[in-house]
């Protein structure tokens, strides 16, 4: 892709307005170093240097799309206490707004803790209880949403399968959606398998896609036979999601769009290095939706949100990317 046409979609992605809906958690990260193994257990014993803090899940979603549209709204369930207090100081110091998430006692705040030494993940530890809204909650959020919907030029659904989106509430906004001409963009979780009628695009990884297709993945075999066998996998994927687009997101051979009438589209990785992908498909939903509402078409789009996969996943933790750094990525 040309830096002029990169340069002029950023300028229209400074003009939008998403909303992202999903489970929201909080992302911790404890660094430190490794010298010896525990004499208690053949682990190793992690002096701590530092720990960092991040919106994760589908407010890392948000917190991607932050550094480049003009308003961002998060649509959530949190619990109380000092954790929802953290999480939501780094979404209001990204500049999102958080009256979206609802603060419900019966829940627990979603906590992922990852221990890293040289770079290295050593173990992670989660906090979660997975359960439902309550139907009160169902109309809080239902209200929220459609209160913001007139303000919104697409709406992003990031399923963690951590409880908040049932099917009745996707199909309540997917709905109100379409109705409005609002592009919707889907993260699925084969976790959760939920219907997605009505929906522009869904972004399925590689094991999610082929788990959801019930089809066996083909294993390491060559770009070509990969992209082959992704064929008979879409067929089954349209007709079971009822979508416009698939994008399929493959590791380290890029992505791959897929449209129903239209050969198949592959654009590959341009990851130089891969410390982690912890978060890359967060940025890849992203900058697709914010292309997508720009007026890009599905190939470009694709381009520009594979990009921008290629910068984060060269990065360590959940991480995120600017303007600048996408720019500069694409003279590479």
């Amino acid at each position: 892709m040309q830096r002029d046409a990169l340069n002029h979609r950023l300028a229209q992605f400074r003009d939008l307005r998403v909303m992202v809906v999903g489970d929201v958690m909080l992302d911790r990260f404890i660094w430190g170093n490794v010298t010896r193994i525990s004499p208690e257990a053949p682990v190793p014993v992690v002096h701590v240097v530092r720990e960092d803090a991040y919106p994760g899940g589908a407010a890392n979603v948000a917190r991607n799309l932050a550094p480049f549209a003009r308003r961002v709204d998060v649509l959530g369930i949190t619990g109380q206490g000092p954790l929802t207090n953290q999480l939501l100081g780094l979404l209001h110091s990204a500049g999102i707004d958080t009256s979206g998430i609802l603060i419900c006692p019966d829940h627990e705040t979603i906590v992922k803790t990852r221990i890293i030494a040289r770079s290295q993940q050593m173990a992670r530890i989660d906090r979660e209880s997975i359960k439902p809204p309550s139907p009160e909650t169902c109309e809080r959020a239902l209200a929220w949403f459609r209160s913001r919907l007139p303000e919104t030029d697409a709406v992003i659904l990031e399923d963690y399968a951590k409880g908040f989106l049932t099917q009745d509430l996707v199909d309540a906004f997917t709905r109100e959606a379409a109705a409005a001409g609002i592009p919707v963009t889907v993260d699925p979780n084969p976790g959760n398998p939920l219907s997605w009628h009505r929906a522009t695009v869904i972004k399925p990884n590689r094991r999610e896609a082929f788990a959801a297709a019930n089809i066996p993945d083909p294993g390491e075999v060559s770009e070509a036979d990969l992209m082959a066998a992704l064929l008979p996998l879409g067929d089954a994927l349209f007709a079971k999601w009822d979508t416009r687009l698939l994008l399929i997101t493959l590791g380290e051979h890029g992505m791959a769009l897929l449209e129903k009438n239209q050969p198949a589209y592959h654009t590959p990785t341009r990851a130089r290095e891969v410390f982690d992908v912890s978060g890359a498909g967060d940025t890849a939903i992203a900058l697709f939706t914010l292309a997508l509402a720009a007026g890009a078409n599905p190939r470009e789009a694709a381009e520009i949100s594979n990009l921008a996969s290629g910068i984060v996943v060269g990065k360590v933790g959940t991480a995120t990317l600017t303007p600048d750094e996408l720019l500069a990525a694409c003279e590479k």
